[in-house]
């Protein structure tokens, strides 16, 4: 097998390869003077079994890259081409639930498999129906295991885990499962467009050690209020676990003056941490090799999650 990467997360791609003991693939992924994106792959990959990593967070240029060199090895007689998506970008809009929207990840699924893409290898996608958009085979890693070992050993007691909204109770509840932990949930609404107001709590976090779990962490604002309501509802520590930092401007700076002691992230995408942020970055790499070399030896990814 070959190992490709883009431009969108060059350091995880070379972690991966690092814990396949592979070397990263020789490709040029560069651009034109004009602008547009240019694709050379400079090796031999007939008959091969290609991973191609690539994030697809804007700019829209990463979703491009990834489209572009699916195609370059496709038509260089790749045997098999997968896609290997960290953080599938564009899933927020995966239903019409207004009118004259699209469903952006629909849209994207279906760019993916135009492209030639044989298969999809992602993480913790934000809608777990977007598996169903996929007319090819799509393998879905969950983070927990990594959160999982990461939380145990900061050995917190009377530990609840928190759901932001309702959109992540599922997530937070088998979190809670693995964790052996109470859970708890913020029922939030929306008065008006980007704003958000805590209603009240439903669960039991008074004198205790409260963990949030989302799997996006954008501007801030839903970790910042539930950590503010909980804080309010007499909890002691609060921490607070999101797989994909995405982290727009001015979140972490939100994030550095909330009552949260520490918020961990994965490197699904990059991220620019100083030693004063309250943000932890845990690598992905090992679990991401491990599904990669799986799927190589036509083995079982299921068994990553027991």
């Amino acid at each position: 097998m070959k190992l490709f990467s883009g431009n969108s997360n060059r350091l995880l791609a070379e972690e991966i390869a690092q814990h396949l003991n592979v070397r990263l693939a020789s490709a040029d992924v560069d651009r034109f003077r004009d602008g547009e994106i240019s694709v050379r792959i400079n090796e031999s990959v007939r008959g091969i079994d290609v991973f191609i990593v690539q994030s697809t967070h804007a700019p829209a240029d990463n979703l491009l890259e990834l489209l572009l060199m699916i195609d370059a090895a496709k038509r260089a007689s790749a045997r098999r081409v997968t896609a290997v998506i960290p953080y599938f970008g564009y899933a927020r809009q995966d239903r019409k639930d207004q009118p004259r929207v699209p469903i952006s990840a629909k849209l994207v699924a279906n760019l993916i498999t135009a492209a030639g893409a044989d298969r999809v290898l992602t993480m913790d996608l934000h809608a777990a129906q977007i598996q169903g958009f996929f007319d090819i085979p799509l393998d879905h890693l969950y983070s927990s295991p990594i959160f999982v070992d990461f939380f145990k050993k900061l050995n917190l007691s009377d530990l609840v885990i928190v759901s932001p909204d309702v959109g992540s109770i599922k997530m937070a509840r088998a979190f809670a499962k693995k964790m052996g932990a109470g859970l708890a949930l913020v029922d939030k609404r929306r008065p008006k467009p980007d704003v958000a107001a805590v209603e009240t709590i439903i669960g039991e976090v008074e004198g205790k050690n409260v963990l949030i779990r989302d799997d996006i962490v954008s501007t801030g604002g839903t970790l910042v209020e539930a950590a503010v309501a909980l804080k309010r509802n007499g909890a002691e520590q609060i921490y607070a676990a999101c797989t994909h930092p995405v982290l727009t401007a001015g979140a972490v700076e939100q994030l550095n003056r909330s009552p949260i002691e520490k918020v961990a992230v994965l490197n699904t995408m990059p991220v620019q941490k100083t030693d004063n942020d309250k943000l932890t970055i845990i690598s992905a790499a090992s679990l991401f090799a491990e599904a990669i070399r799986r799927i190589h030896l036509e083995k079982s990814v299921s068994f990553l999650f027991s």
